[in-house]
């Protein structure tokens, strides 16, 4: 269309040009300029496409113009648009309208995916689930829900079924591993504060929890990772059972071991039952690289305006705090074991350095002693149970530290005798030996699974 006015004449739109005139005025732009062609277009338009004159301050001109359209039309098909941008680059793209421009608007954007069990769709809200993943490094199932959400709720329960007596009449979860979590679990909600985030603790079951929470706030997805144990399993058919039930994908990650199942060279039904053939199928495969920590987390949702909740204590779960006390009243040694990723990051920075100040170690028979620490061992197990610190990130700080490339696989006396390698390596055997444990107990977790039993045959130590 000409940027003339005379050149558009007709005589049905002359009382209603003083009216549009305000609004069909395009301010000069010093980047781009742009026409409208509807030379193409039958004589006539529909009123309602100019029921919204804000669209085309999307446009503009080298100098102000008027723009006269009729008040009549059937259909308008194609709007073109071309830059005559001062700049070499010009861009080009075409939208193709309804009849009713409000029932389809314009959109410049990318469309954003509909499909929730895309990776790439932004989720409204989701929920994490922590469980035996209590830190920020090197979690995928925290990474990824903060990547495909706008908000992110994260959620610990204190399940009430891992506390009170066993069959046997002793406790499920004694006092001095309930404090241990319930420091790691505190550690957890300030590491995610400082993040710009926060932590939702509860006393239930997860089942009941996690639906009512989804309610609440209107949530997508739920994320967690996977346990190895029969009542974890159980636990995680009935979280997806519940959240089917409400619309709520759930979706599971794996981060508990050095060597990942999905990487594993064979299937978890047709692993290995003792460790010297587990050790021989795994034997130079690849570990994955560690996940970063965010630096910034998602907000939690606003919707249902969800309270955080006091961290419990021994009373709260049922246990005598009295055991915990030494019988002088003073605290006990384990005491002196906090929980918490922290906690857990410190202790292996010590460790590392050292395993490299400290010369190798040997007895008089031509045997080698184990690794060194506090009475000559780690004592990293702990963490690594709660999922405060990732075994994969322990592998990969050790061999910064190391004066050769260290191998999960190594034999636990390479090295040589004066070699502090050697007290790594005697670590790298341990995770791998702990890795066993969890897939064959993963393996015989699943009730269609025979029940041969694991074994760890002599020469499963050559």
């Amino acid at each position: 269309m000409d940027s003339n006015p005379q050149s558009c004449e007709n005589p049905e739109i002359k009382s209603t040009e003083e009216q549009t005139q305000n609004q069909t005025q395009v301010s000069q732009s010093p980047f781009a300029t742009a026409s409208l062609s509807l030379s193409s277009l039958p004589p006539t338009l529909p009123t309602q496409f100019f029921i919204q004159p804000k669209i085309l301050s999307l446009f503009s001109a080298q100098s102000p113009s008027k723009v006269k359209v009729p008040t009549q039309a059937s259909s308008l098909s194609h709007l073109s648009l071309s830059s005559t941008s001062p700049s070499p680059s010009k861009l080009s793209f075409k939208s193709t309208f309804a009849n009713n421009p409000l029932q389809s608007p314009l959109s410049l954007g990318p469309r954003r995916p509909l499909d929730p069990s895309n990776g790439a769709a932004i989720r409204r809200a989701s929920i994490v689930w922590f469980r035996n993943d209590l830190r920020v490094h090197d979690n995928e199932c925290l990474n990824t829900a903060n990547n495909e959400s706008m908000s992110v709720l994260p959620v610990y329960c204190f399940d009430p079924r891992d506390y009170g007596k066993s069959s046997s009449g002793f406790d499920k979860t004694g006092p001095y591993r309930a404090t241990f979590l319930i420091e790691s679990v505190s550690d957890l909600r300030k590491n995610l504060q400082a993040r710009g985030s926060d932590l939702v603790v509860r006393i239930g079951k997860p089942e009941c929890v996690l639906v009512e929470l989804a309610k609440a706030i209107g949530a997508d997805a739920v994320y967690a990772h996977r346990e190895v144990s029969h009542d974890e399993v159980k636990a995680e058919e009935k979280i997806e059972s519940a959240m089917k039930e409400e619309g709520v994908e759930v979706k599971y990650f794996w981060g508990s071991t050095l060597f990942h199942v999905d990487d594993l060279p064979f299937k978890l039904e047709d692993m290995p039952s003792n460790y010297g053939g587990f050790r021989d199928k795994v034997n130079g495969l690849e570990i994955r690289k560690t996940i970063e920590s965010l630096d910034q987390m998602k907000g939690m949702p606003s919707r249902g305006d969800v309270e955080t909740g006091d961290i419990p204590s021994l009373t709260d779960l049922g246990l005598n705090t009295a055991a915990t006390m030494a019988q002088d009243g003073r605290p006990s040694v384990s005491a002196s074991m906090a929980g918490g990723e922290n906690e857990a990051l410190q202790r292996l920075k010590k460790f590392a350095a050292e395993c490299k100040a400290q010369p190798y170690k040997g007895s008089k028979d031509g045997s080698q002693e184990t690794i060194y620490g506090a009475n000559f061992s780690c004592k990293i197990s702990p963490w690594l149970a709660m999922g405060c610190l990732s075994p994969r990130f322990m592998f990969d700080e050790l061999k910064k530290t190391a004066n050769r490339t260290v191998s999960a696989t190594s034999e636990k006396n390479d090295g040589g005798s004066d070699s502090p390698d050697t007290q790594m390596n005697w670590l790298m055997f341990e995770l791998l030996w702990r890795d066993f444990f969890r897939f064959i107990t993963k393996k015989y977790s699943s009730a269609k699974v025979g029940t041969a039993p694991a074994t760890a045959c002599t020469g499963a130590l050559a």
